[in-house]
């Protein structure tokens, strides 16, 4: 049953749907569906239960293993279910089940809300996980980091004031008020303590209050005080009326007071599943004493450690004492649950799949990475730096070349490594994209913003800086080897610098997404770079490649802009200037005695002009513009045709890493 009633949290009293979900109700279970289609809705502080049957998850490589046999269980708003047990029991593997983590097929069994089947669609509006690793943008304070993912999160209908009331009561309830203008910070800059990191991570997921958080194993790593506070604000989250299920290696005695429902698992089944206050006497029934002075679920650890090792079938034989106790006592646990419901406070916002239109996640996102960029100036003066001592190098070396053989053939090479040199430059910003890549992963994956924003607001805000690479390095190298065009000529020039960075921070771009480790990928980015250069024309002239490499000459990227400098320099208004004069033909010529006798040269012209029936003098012009491009094979396109193809190929670097981005997060079960 749908009412509509005035949503008193609105400024303008507006009515919106107000949805009420009752476990008994029939209509209840359809209306839940309702929630993935529909732009906002209030949830009522009514019970609500996740309940999961049959779990079963396969791996068959490198052989077949069960990682989960035949898990059953629910959990419920109000409280924590935390699934403890030894390394390698199936903790994460069960926390990613019921995230919808583990890929279509591998996965079997049935997950129900309110006895309803959740469909993958309901499950990423309405919930939130929060990894066990810690992905945050470095020079953003935390403040900052609330505040972007609250504009990312919550709709634009809460006005401005209303996200930051929210954000202000997160970094208090998160317990973040003495360092909430504290930058993250990471290896090479001071931040917040690793408690902090942590409370900011599950921050960033409630902003949007979900009605399911998962956590995995969110205190790993956290001395004990941290670990206390962490899950103290857990437990607040769950009070809110969030159905809370986390992962937790080893909880203290502190921790232990703070959870609800624990599930142990050992090798990928059940073997205990209840309430933490009924942990001693499940022990104790099972034949295990538990020492006054010890914790019990470190006695519960221990006992499973020594079934697995020293009793065959011992874990078996528990895993059938659970199934019998937990029948005999589901009557109290009824009535336990009946009292936390009853203590939830207040009414959760569930919002639509996408917060926010397509073009408002694109101005969040270029605010934040400028934000996060202009905080790390060191970066950009590396680049810059790098570029400008790079074309210092190329034009010293190259200064001002002459119109002679000997420097056509130094110009010519000059234009292809100039080329190469700009997409090795693009590879530059590989560790920092890289490290983006994974926050990004993190966040379209909880639906914060279409994977298509993200990848229009990345190729924006690289733009500035690549602009400014492309002017250091075009002005400093043009100028300095005297190249020719005039003023329209350097446009050009500096044109195709640019399309040149730009495809290659794209190529980049697409290889991050298709190689993410660190050292493998590099390697494949130079490599490819390498084998683009070899096939672009510079070593090998178009017309003199084998037949059965010829479709990689047109696949390779520095084809296009090494052809457009070329035809820059030496076609259009200058295919007819003269690069090469008859006289000129001599120099550097083995097979000619005591050439620097120029009336030698001339006495040679005269006989070769005698022979060839032509009239051949010193300054008779040999070999122009055009004729330089035919030898080298550059007559299939024009240079505005490379110029385009340039900078198409960035756009479709950035396309096919879209859809690798779709197949990257592609992990949800449908």
């Amino acid at each position: 049953m749908v009412l509509l009633q005035p949503n008193t949290s609105s400024p303008h009293g507006s009515p919106t749907p107000l949805l009420c979900l009752r476990p008994s109700d029939a209509e209840s279970s359809e209306e839940i569906t309702d929630i993935a289609s529909n732009p906002i809705h209030h949830l009522s502080p009514l019970p609500l239960t996740l309940s999961f049957t049959n779990l079963t998850y396969t791996i068959k490589e490198p052989k077949t293993k069960v990682l989960l046999n035949d898990i059953s269980g629910e959990a419920h708003n109000g409280e924590i279910l935390a699934v403890l047990g030894p390394s390698g029991s199936g903790k994460s593997t069960l926390i990613d089940a019921l995230a919808y983590r583990k890929k279509k097929g591998s996965l079997k069994g049935i997950i129900n809300l309110n006895g309803k089947r959740l469909d993958s669609n309901l499950h990423k509006v309405i919930s939130s996980y929060v990894m066990q690793n810690d992905l945050l943008f470095p020079m953003l304070t935390i403040e900052e980091t609330l505040t972007f993912a609250a504009e990312l999160k919550l709709p634009p209908n809460l006005s401005k004031s209303e996200k930051q009331k929210r954000v202000q009561d997160l970094i208090d309830k998160l317990d973040l008020r003495n360092a909430f203008q504290t930058m993250i910070g990471d290896e090479s800059h001071r931040g917040i303590s690793g408690g902090e990191r942590r409370r900011v991570s599950i921050g960033i997921e409630i902003i949007q209050d979900p009605i399911l958080l998962f956590l995995d194993e969110p205190i790993t790593g956290l001395d004990s005080t941290s670990a206390f506070t962490v899950v103290k604000v857990i437990q607040r989250i769950s009070k809110t009326g969030s159905i809370v299920i986390m992962s937790i290696h080893q909880p203290s005695f502190r921790v232990l007071g703070l959870l609800n429902q624990l599930m142990f698992l050992s090798n990928g089944e059940i073997v205990y599943n209840g309430y933490a206050g009924n942990l001693s006497s499940y022990l104790s029934d099972f034949g295990y004493s538990v020492p006054v002075d010890q914790n019990p679920s470190e006695a519960a650890l221990d006992l499973i450690c020594d079934l697995n090792q020293t009793i065959p079938n011992g874990i078996k034989a528990m895993v059938e004492f659970n199934r019998t106790w937990q029948r005999q006592n589901i009557v109290k646990r009824a009535v336990s649950e009946k009292a936390i419901i009853s203590s939830i406070p207040r009414k959760k916002l569930v919002f639509g799949a996408f917060a926010n239109p397509f073009w408002m996640e694109i101005l969040v996102l270029l605010k934040r990475s400028f934000l996060n960029s202009s905080r790390l100036p060191e970066l950009l003066i590396t680049r810059f730096g790098i570029t400008l001592l790079t074309a210092t190098i190329f034009a010293s070396l190259c200064w001002q070349l002459d119109i002679s053989p000997q420097g056509n053939t130094e110009r010519i090479r000059f234009l292809g490594f100039a080329v190469t040199t700009v997409f090795y430059l693009s590879a530059e910003g590989w560790g920092s994209s890289l490290q983006e890549r994974n926050i990004i992963m993190r966040e379209t994956s909880t639906n914060s913003y279409r994977k298509s924003s993200y990848l229009i607001s990345h190729g924006f805000s690289w733009i500035p800086s690549l602009l400014l690479l492309s002017i250091a390095f075009s002005t400093i190298t043009f100028c300095g080897v005297g190249l020719d065009g005039g003023f329209k000529g350097f446009l050009f020039y500096f044109g195709i610098i640019f399309g040149s960075f730009w495809t290659g921070n794209s190529f980049v771009t697409l290889m991050i997404e298709l190689v993410p480790q660190v050292f493998l990928g590099f390697t494949t980015i130079v490599a490819s770079l390498s084998c683009f250069l070899f096939f672009c024309g510079l070593y090998i002239s178009r017309d003199r490649i084998p037949s059965y490499w010829i479709w990689f000459h047109y696949l390779s990227i520095k084809k296009y802009p090494y052809q457009a400098l070329m035809q820059n320099q030496y076609g259009d208004v200058l295919q007819s200037k003269c690069f090469v004069r008859a006289i000129q033909a001599f120099d550097n010529n083995n097979l000619v005695v005591d050439l620097a006798r120029g009336e030698l040269k001339e006495e040679i012209l005269k006989s070769i002009s005698l022979t060839l029936g032509k009239n051949l003098t010193g300054s008779t012009c040999i070999t122009t513009g055009a004729d330089i491009l035919k030898d080298r094979g550059i007559t299939d396109l024009s240079k505005w045709q490379s110029f385009w193809i340039t900078i198409g190929w960035g756009f479709f670097f950035r396309l096919l890493c879209y859809l690798a981005l779709l197949r990257g997060n592609n992990y949800r079960r449908k």
